[in-house]
């Protein structure tokens, strides 16, 4: 017996539903644009505009601090590296830009993850929208970016936002759920209220987990900024992107270099913060 073949109109009725929203929610997409600008501005602003030995310097002492001596080595040598290579100007817009997301995906992560401790029913909910956000190809996030943004730095931030919350919302969710109930007790036996029990119980408790979500959120970033160069959110992502257009391997291998740099050094020391604060809720609790 034949089936009936059917179509189901799903690429015109998003297609529709975005129309409907970038014409009747503009206003609400001016201030999300202006707001992430702003950030973007300030946080490149404290990186570029001193020169290059300043930031080489305190990245090394917050490697000295967190990791020790032999890190802190490898810290000046690879960002002088970069300066010698002469991308700094564009290590550092990457950077921004890594940060910019992370700042605001923490902002509206963590209270989700707080929140969906406290319902079971946004617990649930939550669950497939972020299995969706993270298995959704990163190149998708572009194209609604594009219409809602336009082309620049505040498309790839937002297209980079949408991609790397889901770790901070799970984490802070699965290490508040993580606190031992004996210790909630003890707590709510002293008397604590809701809020002295979230901040001065479970969050503390939770941080490693929280900050091994952090850290997680900063290398998908770090991944979706390269990719966000293709809307001209600039930075490494400009030199990778040119290198394949132009098939430029020399360009391609030290934007790659730059990149990765970045990322070793902005994973080691995230590690090492979330490391120290295990150590110190083991010696606590010991």
């Amino acid at each position: 017996m034949d089936i009936t073949p059917f179509n189901i109109p799903l690429a015109e009725g998003v297609e529709a539903a975005v129309k409907y929203m970038s014409a009747n929610f503009s206003h609400i997409f001016d201030s999300i644009a202006s707001s992430i600008f702003f950030v973007f501005n300030l946080i490149e602003l404290l990186f570029q505009t001193p020169p290059s030995l300043i930031i080489i310097l305190i990245f090394a002492l917050l490697a000295w601090r967190l990791s020790g001596w032999r890190f802190a080595v490898f810290t000046v040598a690879a960002l002088w590296l970069l300066d010698g290579l002469e991308l700094w100007e564009h290590a550092m817009t990457t950077l921004s830009l890594v940060l910019s997301a992370v700042i605001i995906a923490i902002i509206v992560g963590l209270p989700t993850g707080i929140a969906s401790t406290r319902s079971r029913m946004l617990s649930q909910a939550l669950r497939p929208v972020l299995d969706f956000m993270q298995t959704l190809p990163a190149f998708v996030y572009l194209i609604p970016a594009i219409i809602f943004f336009g082309l620049g730095a505040v498309p790839g931030i937002m297209a980079t936002i949408i991609f790397a919350m889901p770790p901070v919302i799970r984490l802070t969710e699965l290490g508040i759920r993580q606190v031992p109930e004996e210790v909630v007790e003890a707590a709510l036996a002293f008397g604590s209220t809701p809020n002295q029990m979230l901040f001065r119980v479970q969050l503390p408790m939770a941080m490693p987990t929280i900050l091994a979500g952090i850290n997680q959120t900063i290398m998908l970033s770090l991944s979706m900024v390269v990719v966000a160069s293709m809307i001209g959110a600039g930075g490494l992502g400009d030199d990778v992107l040119r290198a394949i257009t132009q098939l430029e391997v020399g360009l391609g291998f030290e934007g790659g270099i730059g990149v990765v740099i970045l990322a070793i050094i902005l994973d080691r020391l995230t590690r090492d913060i979330v490391r120290g604060k295990a150590t110190n809720r083991n010696g606590s609790t010991t």
